[in-house]
């Protein structure tokens, strides 16, 4: 029997992490570094992934909304969690797409909504960052080859937020949704009942309530709608991690047409 000792571990777990991140660097350089401006003055910077421009076919977008903790204007920490997994080798083979992650500025939000105690109603008017996000989009779809029926927005935390704020906007935009650990406004649930959605949260989640997730999913349904609800036993805020992780998630999303 081989007796591995600790140093010998400590060197096993220290080669698997240094792997993890290279292979986490290497496929986050496929993202090109880019700005919109508006000409107004307005900016938002964003990261993208280009499917093979060898073809003439059209190809799906995937909009990527981080979280709060990614804020900022390096044009680098929205890709920390969760849209590297878009870029793998196996996803680009199988799922080829335009994939942008917009970087949220420091002290701004994706959503623009008030909250009254577990409530939320969306504002009248859209953040500033969303507003420059949906410019962008039909930006996108002017210059490239995108196929604007298979448009598709997914976000974590306060990005889960800005997806649910992006839909009840825009509802028309989108051919599906992925809002993991995130929140809406309930009421605007009719308006949205057509979009193929699938939730994430964790059960366990200590910075943003699962009731808000169940809350939607049951206004959902009420509305007639068939959204899909995953939430993780024993998990907390990182629920993400899996959420993108999963290869049924990812098959479903490229299914879904208007």
């Amino acid at each position: 029997m081989k007796i591995i000792n600790a140093a010998s571990t400590r060197l096993i777990i220290l080669f698997l992490c240094c792997a993890g991140t290279s292979l986490l660097q290497a496929q986050n350089s496929r993202f090109s570094y880019n700005k919109y401006s508006n000409g107004k003055g307005d900016s938002l910077n964003y990261r993208m992934l280009f499917p093979d421009s060898d073809t003439l076919r059209r190809y799906p977008l995937v909009i990527f909304l981080h979280g709060s903790g990614e804020r900022g204007n390096n044009n680098e920490a929205q890709l920390q969690w969760g849209v590297s997994n878009f870029a793998t080798d196996q996803a680009m083979a199988m799922h080829p797409a335009f994939v942008i992650a917009p970087q949220c500025p420091d002290g701004q939000g994706w959503a623009n909504i008030t909250r009254s105690n577990k409530s939320l109603q969306l504002a009248p008017t859209p953040a500033k960052s969303m507003e420059l996000l949906i410019e962008l989009i039909h930006k996108m779809t002017k210059d490239f080859r995108i196929d604007t029926n298979r448009i598709y927005i997914t976000g974590l935390s306060m990005g889960g937020f800005g997806t649910y704020d992006a839909i009840e906007r825009y509802p028309h935009l989108f051919a599906a949704a992925v809002p993991v650990c995130g929140g809406g406004d309930v009421s605007k649930a009719v308006s949205i009942a057509h979009i193929p959605m699938w939730i994430f949260h964790g059960a366990e989640d200590p910075a943003v309530d699962p009731v808000y997730s169940i809350d939607m999913v049951l206004a959902l349904t009420k509305a007639g709608a068939r959204p899909g609800f995953t939430q993780y036993p024993s998990v907390g805020h990182f629920s993400w991690i899996a959420a993108y992780s999963d290869p049924l998630m990812m098959g479903w999303l490229f299914s879904q047409h208007k």
